[in-house]
């Protein structure tokens, strides 16, 4: 029976009162501080790897975003590889501390998010950019393979990353790793058939930034989300809200 107070000063009849919060169970704050670490990796990444291009950027004379891929920062690719300095030390070092930065990010969410795929898809990820950072433009092919994982794992990860968020972010999450997914296919597809990419109006440099730039993008969302529902009260796994009834059940 639901416990009642008693009668009002007024003579209304009693009303219920308000059943107790369920206690904490062990290890939820734990897992709240694990998500929240994650979230801020994530966080950061995104922001550093923006930062981080940008200002590889404005240290390379003549540079064009259209025309020139994101890697030639750090070297063009061979025979006859350009490296232009302070640019590629600034952007090879960005895609190291990122990639370092998403491995961490990846073994807190999975200590707070117990999902493998999304673990395994956000540290293919770092693994990529570890890789970009320490393969240069001008080391093929190993350059380019963790580029492309780099590119893959990125919208797998958005992708996927909707079996763990609870709000109708997912469904941005999911659009946004399918446009990236896509993209990619779409870019392999017309280059196996020898015809121009109906974007190849923005130059290579363009197109390859459709795919990288709302990945980063995405991460900055996540890493929010991540933050945000750290904070909310209350156990951090949903099955951590079984009372010993339910458990027995």
């Amino acid at each position: 029976m639901t416990p009642t107070t008693d009668s009002r000063r007024d003579g209304s009849p009693p009303t219920e009162t308000r059943p107790e919060r369920i206690a904490e169970t062990p290890g939820a704050h734990d897992r709240r501080r694990d998500r929240f670490v994650a979230g801020a990796m994530l966080f950061a990444f995104g922001l550093l790897a923006f930062m981080g291009i940008i200002t590889a950027e404005a240290f390379y004379p003549g540079y064009n975003a259209g025309v020139q891929e994101i890697s030639d920062l750090g070297a063009t690719r061979p025979p006859n590889s350009i490296i232009l300095q302070p640019s590629a030390t600034i952007f090879n070092a960005t895609m190291v501390l990122s990639g370092l930065l998403v491995l961490g990010a990846s073994y807190f969410a999975h200590r707070a998010l117990r999902d493998r795929v999304v673990t395994a898809a956000v540290a293919m990820l770092g693994v990529g950019i570890l890789g970009v950072g320490v393969f240069d433009g001008s080391e093929a092919p190993m350059h380019g393979l963790f580029a492309l994982l780099t590119f893959f794992a990125g919208g797998l990860s958005a992708v996927v990353a909707a079996r763990v968020i609870e709000t109708p972010f997912r469904y941005l999450s999911v659009a946004v790793g399918g446009f990236v997914l896509a993209l990619l296919a779409s870019i392999f597809a017309f280059g196996l058939l020898g015809l121009p990419h109906p974007l190849s109006f923005l130059g290579a440099g363009g197109i390859e930034r459709y795919v990288a730039y709302p990945v980063l993008l995405w991460f900055i969302g996540f890493g929010g989300y991540l933050m945000g529902s750290a904070s909310e009260t209350g156990p951090a796994d949903p099955t951590d809200s079984a009372t010993p009834t339910d458990a027995a059940r």
